[in-house]
């Protein structure tokens, strides 16, 4: 009896040392397997519609709350629902009736949400809108302002689990294909952020919490990046090998990409640091890349061998 209740013992310790890293595991690749499957789903939807911008009735007004807006949501009734199994739709007031949580981890742990996703294109990234200044105190290079109309949230469901919600902006513009310093802000047409199972949890970015980007009004492109919480520092021509450092399946973002964590740098728990300069791996010749000014949403093009800067890494 003393021995069974040896053998047990020990295997209970066992159990209980490797079953988290077991359900962890088993719940990294189910995540893994759904993002997939959620982006194929989006960029095929994506890629049916003639145009992504001009979807909704929208007046201006001095705030949020006295202008008329139905934007985003006559975008997913009128245009992704087209394309799209769509089960339920709510209105910025109820984002929780679709199922998304009312609070959200970032990137770094922290609780970037704590009473839900904000209702407002603006107030979820305020990049979009005011003036800025590029360069330091004495020392100011380049200044100058966006305005972007302050649209309403709105959410849905899919037929397969997914609770969204939806950032518009019905004047995206599309790819003048223009080469270095313009704003990148117009380009954005919807930015989804999902939760792979509604209220489950852990509602932890990088985890069951993503986001997918739709850019330019025309010949759209859909990225996803799923960015990892490490940077390294060095020219474009470094940054492969520092993201290959860090993980064998990372690697720089393009243009696209990096447009996305710019998109959502509240949700990546970004933090400005001085000019927050980072490469992209686009390059425009062999010489020359595009890097992102993350502090005002500025796109440049330098020498890949010329500048140090900051390199995100992400995952496809």
């Amino acid at each position: 009896m003393a021995e069974i209740l040896l053998s047990l013992t020990i295997i209970g310790v066992v159990a209980a040392i490797t079953l988290p890293s077991l359900t962890g595991n088993i719940n990294e690749r189910t995540w893994n397997t759904q993002r997939k499957a959620l982006y194929a789903r989006f960029s095929q939807a994506i890629a049916l519609m003639p145009s992504l911008n001009g979807y909704g009735s929208l007046s201006e007004g001095n705030d949020s709350t006295s202008a008329t807006d139905t934007a985003a949501e006559t975008f997913v009734t009128e245009g992704l629902s087209k394309v799209l199994k769509i089960n339920n739709i709510c209105d910025s007031e109820h984002l929780e009736d679709c199922g998304l949580p009312t609070n959200i981890t970032d990137l770094n742990g922290s609780n970037v949400y704590s009473s839900g996703l904000p209702k407002t294109l603006i107030d979820f990234n305020d990049k979009f809108n005011g003036s800025w200044q590029l360069g330091s105190p004495g020392n100011i290079y380049l200044t100058g302002a966006h305005s972007q109309i302050n649209t309403k949230v709105a959410a849905f469901e899919t037929q397969n689990g997914e609770s969204i919600a939806v950032y518009y902006n019905p004047y995206c513009a599309a790819d003048m294909n223009a080469i270095s310093q313009y704003k990148i802000q117009p380009y954005l047409c919807a930015n989804f952020v999902y939760d792979l199972n509604g209220n489950k949890g852990p509602n932890t970015v990088g985890k069951d919490i993503g986001f997918i980007t739709a850019l330019y009004a025309t010949d759209s492109i859909v990225v996803a990046p799923i960015p990892i919480n490490k940077v390294g520092w060095g020219t474009q021509s470094d940054a492969i090998s520092l993201c290959k450092k860090y993980d064998s399946e990372s690697r720089p973002p393009n243009i696209e990409e990096l447009m996305s964590l710019f998109y959502n740098k509240s949700l990546i728990g970004f933090k400005e640091q001085g000019e927050s300069c980072y490469w992209s791996s686009t390059k425009i010749s062999p010489s020359s890349a595009k890097a992102l000014y993350f502090s005002v949403g500025i796109v440049w093009a330098y020498g890949i061998k010329d500048r140090g800067y900051s390199n995100f890494c992400v995952k496809r």
